[in-house]
């Protein structure tokens, strides 16, 4: 027999960001979080986005073994604000056993029913800050700090409790080697002379930290048409802005500025930090920040995390500068792979700016809808 309960203790909430550790302690794909940050995102006193939104843990239990997990979200600028209402649910892990998974959806869907809401739709965080999609093709390769791993038997279980399609992501990749800096160069050039535009380029993060306000209102601006975006509050910039920016190399970020100094297009990579965190297994302390340090100072591998450019820029190759800029920098750290996050598959717009790279799709995922 499988019993769902709530986790209403900080031990709990501990055994409820462990139980991923034990599924798939076997598994070489699989990176952990950071417990330490893990637990952050989910307290209600330090995570702004809680001012926002409310969310309730689950574990299930099979006798005295934990076998499963679950997110209950409900984010009320989306449902409120956007009249969207949808019940959300994230971080979804379970044992291959259909009692278990369905018990743990069954609480998600009582919680959305009971809020008067339309659908449930998953896995997906609070907000476009947070992973998204469940994997459907890629197991073999790696996840990032920034993805969800899943075995492949998760599909399964989502199709066998009526779940059906609802938003489709790719991930890809390419060898630096692809980028032929004659695609953008030129472009750029004139760009910036028929735009007066300029790229603003970075060596420390105290000189990064006065943009990082307009950067947020950018994404909003550049992200705000498309399906899944739940816009980014002033107290969540704060916050990302300890979470994230420390994670970043301050020369992996690139701005773009008009003729006033305002901020038309931005860009976010990352280094790879998933084979560090592994060797971390989750801890900072004592010798994990050692390990992130390393691969922050010394990767080969750069992952694309944002780009946002102002919407009377899009279509214009704004983009042509930032890619400059990005080869200028790749080239000095002698980068061999560049990653993409995930991207809804529907985003014309974006394919369009990789399109001379020859990206290759090595993994997709999907999110899970079922009405109320």
């Amino acid at each position: 027999m499988i019993t769902v309960k709530e986790v209403t203790t900080r031990k709990g909430l501990k055994t409820f960001v462990k139980f991923p550790f034990s599924l798939y302690k076997d598994s070489e794909y699989w990176v952990p979080p950071i417990i330490k940050q893990e637990l952050e995102t989910f307290n209600k006193d330090k995570n702004p986005i809680f001012n926002d939104a409310e969310a309730r843990f689950f574990l299930a239990y099979k006798g005295n073994e934990v076998v499963g997990r679950i997110a209950a979200i409900v984010n009320w600028l989306e449902v409120e604000k956007q009249k969207i209402k949808k019940m959300r649910f994230g971080w979804f892990d379970f044992v291959d056993d259909f009692e278990v998974s369905k018990a743990l959806l069954k609480t998600v869907e009582d919680i959305g029913k009971q809020n008067k809401l339309k659908y449930a739709e998953g896995p997906v965080g609070f907000s476009n800050m947070d992973k998204v999609g469940v994997l459907t093709e890629g197991f073999d390769s790696i996840a990032s700090m920034m993805t969800w791993y899943n075995y492949p038997y998760y599909i399964d279980h989502y199709k066998h409790h009526g779940y059906t399609i609802e938003k489709e992501y790719a991930e890809s990749k390419f060898p630096f080697s692809n980028v032929k800096p004659e695609t953008f160069t030129k472009a750029q050039s004139l760009i910036k002379q028929r735009y007066k535009l300029r790229a603003l380029k970075f060596d420390k993060t105290e000189e990064l930290m006065p943009y990082v306000d307009e950067m947020f209102d950018l994404f909003n601006e550049s992200y705000a048409s498309l399906s899944s975006f739940v816009e980014v509050t002033d107290l969540q910039k704060k916050y990302f802005k300890k979470k994230f920016i420390g994670f970043v190399n301050p020369e992996y970020i690139k701005f773009v500025m008009d003729a006033n100094n305002k901020l038309v297009g931005f860009a976010i990579v990352m280094p790879s930090f998933a084979k560090a965190l592994k060797k971390t297994n989750g801890k900072l302390f004592p010798f994990g920040f050692l390990h992130l340090l390393k691969a922050k100072k010394n990767n080969k591998d750069a992952i694309f995390y944002l780009i946002g450019i102002h919407p009377e820029y899009q279509n214009k190759g704004v983009h042509a500068l930032i890619f400059n800029e990005y080869y200028k920098t790749f080239k000095e750290k002698g980068i061999k792979t560049c990653y993409r996050t995930p991207e809804l598959e529907d985003n014309e717009a974006i394919k369009k700016i990789w399109k001379h790279f020859d990206p290759v799709v090595y993994k997709r995922r999907k999110t899970f809808r079922k009405d109320l």
